[in-house]
Order: C-alpha cells, then structure tokens, then sequence
C-alpha cells in the first residue's frame, strides 16, 4: 500500500511541524503545496521529508484537485491534512492497520473530526464531532469544485474508522476572524451562485446517502440559504446554543459558538446583500459585482478550478 498525505499551507510555520509528526508513523509520502510562504513552511516542511511544490493559490478545491495532478503513478491511497490539523492515535493506528486490507471496492473512507477554540476542545453545539472524508483511493476521489467548505467525492463504497483528525488552530482570534472574513466572501460566492446560477454547482448534498456530510449540505442549501436573510444566522446560532447545548462549553465555547455560529454566518448575509445592491444600482451581473465588492476574480479563476 503506497499512501501519499497531500497537506495545503500557507505561512503555516506554527503548525507544520506539528501536523507532519502525527503523520510520520504511517509510512507515507507527504506532499506540502504552497502557496508561496514568506515564513518557515518551507524549510519545516523540507526538515521533515516531505516533498514541497509551489502553486498560485485561488481556493482550497481547486488547490486540492491540482495536487493531485502531482502525485507519483505509484500512490494508491490520499489524505487530505489542512496544515493546522494533526492525526489522532486511534486514527494512526487505523490506518496502518485496516487500510492495507481494505476491500478493492472501497474508494474512500470516512473519520471523525474535532475542533479546539482557544485550547479548548469543542464538545457540544451539535457540531462536533463531524464525519468527513479525507482518505480515498487516488483515482477514484475529487474535491468539489466550490469556493468554500469543500467535501471529497468519491466513486464506490465507503467505510468508517473511528479515529478523528483534530483541528488545533494555534493563531490569536484577531487572525481568526481575519481568515473568516475572507472565508465569508468565499461562503457568499457559494450562495449566491446557488441563487443565480452563474457557475455550475457541484454538490454533494444528498438526502438518498447516509454521509453526515451530504444531509447536512443538503439542509444548508434546501433549508438555510431560502430562510430570511440575517435573521437565519441568529436562528441557527440558537439552535447550536440553547437547543444543543453549547453554552456547556463554557467561555471559550461561548466564543467558538457565537463567533462561527452566528457572526461568521451574519457576515456572509451581509456581503450577499451588498453584492445584490451594487447589482441592482449599476445593472449588472452577480461575477461583475462579486468583483467589485467581494475582489474575487471568478472568470479569470473559473478555467483554474475546473483543472
């Protein structure tokens, strides 16, 4: 079993070495795509073994699709690692374990994964932990062609393992919410071309499969995106706070839950809204405004993504 771990990073010197460690024990190539750092990556990456190539970054989907390209003929299993993330011990265990016998019919496999928010671990809000697939056969797995919150499809049968991947975002929240304001425009990219249909959508949204993923994408778009604007930020942040208890959090949960729950949501409500008014005054399409508002180059970019 050949198994190559494809890593995205960006000025991810605090957490490289960290995510690169978790991996070590399961005998894979790591392949790091930069997006030219001005930091350590680099350098951490290259210490560690792992293969570093550089490409001009315009989404994570498109970043992902365009790694694959790059593995050797040789690879028969991908993992996908954001950089600020690391590998259980039970996962680890698994995937030395189980994956050199999995079943030829199985094209990708299904963890567990879990967030922390200013050290703490993120237990309540209905959120987490959240089943994701991050590990497929090369060949039979794509990432969907979407701005943000990108999921891996697959051709085949899937399988389960019990280990999860953790999310352990080292920065301050002043880089946080940067990082979610630009998050929001990406989320605001994906809604309103749901609305106006200017891209072609690519879904896994489902309600016919049994994948966490593919419900929960479903409801988002049948459900959330035709609820009132604004107004559903607060109604899901309610329902991840009182309805599934997030406030059992504690502070720094009350923080993660409002935060992503309700100010990341409202944020991306409110640049829709400006995009359709710059829309509306200067009568022109939703790629122009999102241009003009948002500073996503969607036509220069659409050719990039489909590769």
């Amino acid at each position: 079993m050949n198994l190559s771990v494809i890593v995205l990073a960006w000025n991810e010197a605090r957490h490289l070495s960290r995510c690169l460690e978790s991996v070590q024990s399961v005998g894979a190539s790591v392949l790091v795509v930069d997006s030219f750092s001005t930091d350590e990556t680099l350098r951490i990456a290259e210490s560690h073994g792992a293969e570093v190539v550089q490409h001009p970054f315009v989404n994570q989907a498109s970043q992902f699709n365009w790694a694959l390209s790059q593995l050797d003929s040789t690879v028969d299993w991908v993992l996908r690692l954001d950089a600020d993330e690391y590998l259980s011990p039970l996962l680890v265990g698994e995937i030395q374990t189980r994956l050199p016998l999995m079943d030829t019919q199985v094209a990708g496999v299904y963890c567990g994964r879990r967030m922390t928010f200013q050290g703490k671990l993120i237990r309540f809000g209905g959120v987490f932990p959240i089943r994701v697939l991050r590990l497929f056969r090369k060949g039979r797995g794509r990432c969907e062609n979407r701005w943000m919150d990108e999921h891996i499809k697959v051709t085949g049968k899937t399988e389960d393992f019990k280990g999860e991947i953790i999310d352990d975002n080292l920065h301050t929240v002043t880089r946080w919410t940067a990082k979610h304001n630009g998050y929001a425009s990406r989320e605001a990219v994906d809604l309103l071309n749901l609305k106006y249909r200017f891209m072609p959508h690519d879904s896994v949204a489902a309600l016919s499969t049994v994948s966490q993923p593919g419900i929960k994408r479903w409801i988002k778009e049948s459900i959330y995106a035709r609820l009132p604007s604004g107004f559903r930020a607060l109604i899901y942040f309610l329902y991840r706070y009182m309805c599934r208890f997030g406030f059992l959090d504690g502070p720094s949960g009350t923080a993660f839950h409002l935060l992503q729950g309700f100010w990341y949501r409202y944020l991306v409500d409110v640049k829709i809204a400006e995009v359709e008014r710059y829309m509306a005054a200067h009568r022109c399409n939703p790629i122009e405004a999102i241009e003009q508002i948002l500073e996503i180059k969607l036509q220069s970019t659409s050719q990039d993504i489909d590769q």
